[in-house]
């Protein structure tokens, strides 16, 4: 049975929406603003709980992995006088990674504490807005976008006004390791575990395999709220799954970080576009507004570890929050492990001694994509929905957060 709150405060998701995922620079989603994106699906979200008065919602808690540029000044905040909220604060979360899942965590925990009874969670990455044109995955914030965010124009402009220049810590060697290559990371992961290319490679397929069959059967449709843009047309759809991926296809791409390395364009996310939202409530304001609650959140957990390993970031963060609820392994159905690499969500998972059959069954990140600050809050959506469709009760979301973090959240399903 798993825990309930000491307080008596639960805090529960009656809504969701999350936009269709676009690849970076050349997808569905590129020309799409992040503040643009945000309030379309903060929009939908409150759209589906019309009984709830937006001057009953406490915060406005808005995460974006690479809050710069046009995903700067604090950007919650905007969201919420772009809605036409002047009365709603609104705060820029920042984990990287987890991001959203750290707004989702924040209610969770002003809930608990009861300091109010509604707050809108969401998540936003446009990374077509900040990073260059290129083609990786590596996730390195000092390739800017010159068109959105030019470091060295910034700097100098700041110089030029009487302010102290903008500095990256990376480039001055004071966090030299802290934030180096995701794909580098990842590199390490599988130094650490021994697993073979092909072990990546037959995850990775797997994932491309499971969300194409999940598109035929209307599943992730469920979930994805339509984006309009700004040129009036509509994007539903995600643009990363690929239809019939093959083993043999998949080995055959060359390694991306290193020579001799195993992690190709192939076995890991690519870089993407697109903005999800919850509203999150006390169960006793739901009762009061007559609402149903998809789902209660049980507990949740963050870790640390080197950085130089980050993508194992779920094997203590998942532990962590099972104890929290009061919960072992074996009473999770269903686990959504953020597959930023088929490596480090393969071996955490391995590690931990999750079954393969409740891990990303329908799919995950490796196809349909990781807008970093939208992820969190769009694997709770798609959780959510996951437990609906087959039927089970209690789930797990996590991811490796980079910098060396983890971090972990029990839902269970109520409607």
């Amino acid at each position: 049975m798993a825990r309930e709150s000491q307080s008596g405060a639960e805090a529960v998701i009656v809504s969701t929406a999350r936009s269709p995922i676009g690849r970076a620079t050349k997808g569905a989603l590129a020309q799409m603003r992040p503040d643009d994106l945000s309030v379309q699906m903060v929009r939908a979200a409150l759209d589906k709980v019309p009984e709830l008065d937006p001057h009953e919602i406490t915060d406005l808690m808005l995460g974006c992995g690479l809050p710069g540029g046009e995903q700067g000044w604090n950007m919650g905040r905007n969201v919420a006088v772009l809605l036409g909220y002047d009365h709603l604060p609104g705060t820029t979360v920042t984990r990287y990674c987890s991001s959203s899942l750290q707004t989702i965590r924040m209610a969770f925990h002003a809930i608990r504490a009861g300091e109010g009874d509604a707050f809108i969670s969401a998540g936003v990455e446009t990374v077509s807005r900040f990073f260059k044109g290129t083609s990786d995955s590596t996730g390195d914030p000092s390739i800017l976008n010159p068109a959105f965010a030019d470091a060295s124009t910034l700097s100098a402009q700041r110089t030029e006004a009487g302010a102290l220049p903008w500095h990256d810590p990376r480039r001055d060697g004071r966090l030299p390791d802290v934030y180096l290559s995701m794909g580098q990371t990842a590199e390490n992961v599988q130094q650490v575990l021994g697993m073979s290319r092909a072990e990546q490679d037959e995850f990775a397929v797997r994932s491309q395999n499971l969300a194409e069959a999940q598109i035929a059967s209307g599943f992730w449709a469920r979930e994805i709220t339509p984006v309009i843009l700004p040129d009036g047309s509509v994007v539903s759809a995600d643009d990363g799954p690929r239809a019939g991926v093959t083993l043999d296809a998949v080995s055959q791409l060359k390694p991306v970080f290193r020579p001799d390395g195993t992690v190709t364009a192939g076995n890991a996310c690519p870089l993407n576009d697109g903005a999800a939202a919850l509203v999150v409530m006390s169960d006793s304001k739901a009762r009061d507004l007559g609402l149903t609650p998809l789902a209660r959140i049980v507990s949740t957990a963050v870790s640390g570890l080197s950085p130089e390993i980050m993508g194992l970031g779920p094997i203590e963060a998942i532990p962590a929050a099972l104890r929290n609820a009061g919960l072992g392994l074996s009473d999770i159905d269903l686990f959504e492990i953020n597959e930023a690499f088929a490596v480090q969500a393969l071996g955490s998972a391995q590690r931990l001694g999750i079954p393969i059959d409740k891990l990303n069954v329908n799919g995950g990140a490796i196809a349909v994509g990781h807008p970093f600050g939208m992820t969190g809050a769009r694997i709770a959506t798609t959780l959510i929905n996951s437990l609906q469709w087959h039927d089970k009760q209690f789930g797990v979301e996590s991811m490796c957060v980079g910098g060396g973090m983890g971090m972990a959240m029990v839902l269970e399903r109520l409607s």
